[in-house]
């Protein structure tokens, strides 16, 4: 009988151990999906013009979303490899938020959809989040342009 619950203890302190690295594993993963941000100093309307145009610069299709709804999304082409067995395409999704101070912060989010056999596969894709990309900097950067180019327009 002591065995049988010196077991059950050792099982439960195994267990309880695994909780918190069962957490720390959810803690990543929940990180992995956070979206990058920039404030900017423009109003929610002018700053969802101004993603929409860097948007399609960047040869991404306007899908859903409007400055009312504080979310833009748009989807890129899509990409195949040589044989054309396989499609890629990138997602992006965009939200506006108003800041106390009149200006506007932006998070975005990128995933790459890869359908890795379209031909015998077809309408089985996985979607990843990119961490590490630099279309993150480029959309922050022309979202500004566009900015900035709206405020000196240029004279004839």
């Amino acid at each position: 009988m002591q065995r049988l619950l010196a077991l059950g203890l050792f099982g439960l302190m195994i267990l309880f151990s695994g909780c918190e690295s069962l957490s720390d594993a959810r803690e990543k993963l929940v990180a992995r999906d956070e979206p990058r941000t920039r404030a900017y100093a423009a109003d929610q309307r002018t700053t969802f013009d101004a993603a929409r145009r860097a948007a399609e610069q960047m040869g991404y299709r306007f899908q859903r979303g409007g400055p009312a709804q504080g979310e833009l999304e748009a989807i890129s082409g899509i990409g195949s490899n040589d044989r054309l067995s396989s499609a890629r395409q990138i997602s992006m999704k965009v939200r506006l938020t108003s800041t106390l101070d009149g200006g506007t912060e932006v998070a975005l989010l990128l995933k790459e959809i890869i359908e890795a056999d379209s031909v015998q596969r077809a309408g089985q894709a996985t979607a990843t989040t990119l961490r590490d990309t630099p279309q993150y900097e480029v959309f922050f950067r022309t979202v500004q342009q566009v900015l900035d180019a709206g405020k000196n327009p240029a004279k004839p």
